[in-house]
């Protein structure tokens, strides 16, 4: 069994919170921020489990298994 480590990202939206994990483009929601991380783990285990059965799971399991991530916040002015 292989352990994937997915990073999560989580914003405040009007009606609750949105999670999103950027190495796969899946996306939830959530009324607090751990029903979101919470709904997004599922989202990610179904879109893996998908993934497996359809052999493309090859595909993203390198972005996956990396231990060597990096996240920051990027400001833009216009």
């Amino acid at each position: 069994m292989k352990v994937f480590d997915y990073t999560a990202v989580v914003w405040k939206e009007k009606e609750g919170y949105v999670s999103k994990c950027p190495e796969l483009g899946v996306a939830s929601c959530g009324d607090t921020v751990s029903q979101a991380m919470e709904n997004l783990k599922e989202a990610v285990a179904l879109y893996l489990e998908n993934a497996e059965a359809l052999g493309l799971l090859d595909d993203v399991e390198e972005s996956l298994t990396t231990k060597e991530k990096f996240t920051s916040h990027v400001e833009v002015v216009r």
